[in-house]
């Protein structure tokens, strides 16, 4: 099948933030007094790929609602200031390369689970920004995955998407939109089913 559009996930597919984002959020919960035990990278890169309301209930259980919420954002804030900040490389091998190349090719998009904001630091810290034709994400729109993955296609226009993700999530997610699902082995989860699998990102070429 050829396809005239790639829908990427983030976390787990394009780059692995899970070290940054467990120290800016301990230090959050920290300053905010919470007794709550420490998040590593072990346990983000199994709750990654959820949306974030799912995430803070996951992992801040113990905190009333309205709370959690409160300290979400503080996690958030610092995260991305630290994202920002960060001078080393946390993207995987070959992402620029590749999504320069296949921009010749056909569109390039991104959705994903994550908060509002983070899809534009993630394209200006990789710069891949003037390669992504539209993207979406659930702190945008409030909805889960596939409804966001549904957007994209229709609003573009896409008469053959696939999507590259790296979790159950992802894959269930495409199931439901119908879309195909290239698995990222490489990324932070196992799946059930795929159309494709790859082990680095730049096999992507192969199947466009």
């Amino acid at each position: 099948m050829k396809f005239d559009g790639i829908i990427l996930d983030i976390d787990g597919t394009i780059w692995d933030t899970t070290e940054i984002v467990a120290g800016a959020w301990n230090e959050a919960i920290k300053n905010g007094g919470y007794n709550i035990p420490p998040v590593t990278a072990d346990i983000l890169k199994k709750e990654f790929g959820k949306t974030m309301d799912v995430i803070a209930s996951d992992l801040f259980s113990s905190v009333e609602e309205k709370e959690r919420a409160k300290l979400l954002v503080k996690c958030c804030e610092k995260e991305q200031r630290a994202i920002k900040s960060i001078e080393k490389s946390i993207t995987y091998d070959g992402v620029l390369e590749t999504i320069k190349y296949l921009s010749r090719l056909c569109r390039i998009y991104i959705v994903s689970n994550c908060q509002k904001g983070y899809i534009e630091i993630v394209m200006e810290k990789t710069g891949i920004e003037e390669y992504v034709s539209d993207y979406e994400c659930f702190g945008n729109t409030g909805r889960e995955k596939a409804e966001n993955i549904t957007s994209i296609v229709c609003r573009n226009n896409i008469s053959h998407p696939v999507y590259v993700g790296d979790t159950q999530g992802d894959c269930d997610a495409c199931r439901t939109a119908g879309v195909p699902f290239i698995w990222a082995s490489y990324g932070f989860g196992t799946v059930g089913f795929y159309y494709a699998k790859i082990k680095s990102f730049n096999e992507i070429e192969k199947f466009i």
